[in-house]
């Protein structure tokens, strides 16, 4: 029953990278019928946010390499070199593999430590994954105890006190810049979760003007009439720079929102009055360019690490609880894993000794033609229940053993004394 990830994150690469391999829902969705139609993996999910693309996979019991396999699918999906990749993927097996979607699920393993987003977008990666039939039990076991785990340190732990996240800090930011957010203005391009979070700690903090801007006039709308603000028409983006003196983008677009061409024009309508941009997208929103130009101030996710580490100072405490925690559904998952593992053992012993029985029959009967139907049908049946009173025993004794490593060695051991070695679970 082997667990495969791999994958790559804020830590392991920077956001020029992790915008290339990011996946739409869409995307995810192709990969994962990919990865399952091509044999690499026989149950996998895709979780995909602005921090992180990771692979999760139960490979086929003939699969081999699979993690490398992954790999090479990862690079191919997306178009990128493999060689752009070195030093930035990381690999993780089985037991580690579930410590780190717990940790990911329960926020420690966020740029923003704690943060509450990572567990609904867990639960959504999730959803889509288990609604097109990509995952199976062990997939579906794993990322349901992840749910619960997260669950469990966000109501157990101080981990996630305090309105800490990604649209947080960049209000954060911007509170560093201006001070006092009373008297200014700011523009939200982009009406999703961050876009709503990000107007929500605005209007908590007093900002005078606030506009929402979204491609959907819809959308745009509901989220300005439950925060309080105005809408500004998508196609009249380029015109309503000239006011905000705070504009935080959260788009999800493949290419930039805001160029250097149209802020430089914008700035030259401003008479060059200063200019905070936060850009929280993935792929990002603005150009990078835009930072060259005159009193224009920009940002990216990777910009708030300041903010990052002052939040992990303050929760730190709080870790060794969630750890706690975590090991605590690790073993509860792996004592599932061994269950299975114990019947699929114990189904595949049984499957030998009847194949040998099968063989041991026709060997001997041959030689016995004066047996009548019913003298040979009566002999199968006495070794069948003897077959079945020596197998008891040892079955009873092995779904017995509580010691979950004992019980791993113990079926290691009969796999290897039986040679039950065609595959596992």
């Amino acid at each position: 029953m082997e667990i495969v990830l791999i994958g790559l994150n804020h830590l392991t690469a920077p956001v020029e990278l992790r915008e290339r391999v990011s996946f739409t829902q869409d995307e995810a969705q192709r990969a994962a019928e990919q990865l399952r139609s091509g044999g690499v993996l026989s149950e996998t999910l895709v979780l995909s946010t602005c921090n992180r693309s990771e692979l999760y996979g139960v490979p086929p019991e003939s699969a081999a390499d699979s993690a490398a396999a992954m790999e090479r699918f990862f690079s191919s999906f997306h178009r990128i070199e493999p060689e752009s990749l070195n030093g930035s993927m990381y690999r993780r097996h089985d037991r580690e593999a579930v410590r780190h979607l717990f940790r990911v699920a329960s926020g420690l393993d966020s740029m923003l430590l704690g943060e509450a987003e990572i567990l609904g977008q867990v639960r959504e990666a999730y959803r889509v994954a288990a609604d097109s039939g990509a995952t199976g039990p062990v997939l579906n076991r794993m990322f349901q105890g992840a749910l619960e785990v997260g669950k469990r340190i966000r109501t157990e732990t101080e981990i996630g006190k305090g309105p800490v996240s990604v649209a947080f800090a960049g209000v954060k930011l911007a509170e560093r810049i201006f001070g006092k957010l009373r008297g200014h203005s700011a523009l939200i391009l982009g009406a999703g979760a961050t876009g709503e979070q990000v107007a929500g700690h605005l209007r908590d903090r007093g900002i005078s003007r606030l506009h929402v801007a979204n491609r959907s006039a819809e959308r745009a709308q509901e989220l300005a009439t439950r925060v309080g603000a105005e809408v500004v028409s998508w196609d009249a983006l380029a015109a309503a720079l000239e006011w905000p003196d705070l504009i935080v983008c959260s788009v999800a677009s493949p290419e930039a929102v805001l160029s250097r061409e149209i802020l430089e024009r914008a700035m030259a309508r401003r008479s060059n009055r200063s200019l905070l941009l936060v850009d929280l997208g993935v792929p990002r929103n603005v150009e990078a360019g835009a930072a060259g130009l005159y009193n224009v101030y920009l940002y990216n996710l990777d910009d708030l690490s300041e903010i990052v580490e002052q939040n992990k100072r303050a929760r730190q405490a709080e870790i060794p609880r969630a750890e706690s925690i975590i090991d605590e559904h690790i073993s509860k998952f792996e004592a599932w894993q061994a269950s299975v593992e114990t019947g699929v053992v114990l189904r595949q012993l049984r499957e030998r000794v009847a194949a040998e029985r099968d063989v041991f029959l026709r060997e001997r009967l041959a030689s016995m033609p004066q047996l009548s139907e019913e003298d040979r049908r009566r002999m199968a049946q006495l070794i069948d229940e003897m077959l079945d009173r020596i197998l008891l025993e040892p079955a009873e004794r092995l779904k017995g053993v509580s010691d979950l490593r004992r019980k791993l060695q113990n079926l290691e051991a009969l796999r290897d004394l039986f040679r039950l070695d065609q595959g596992k679970l």
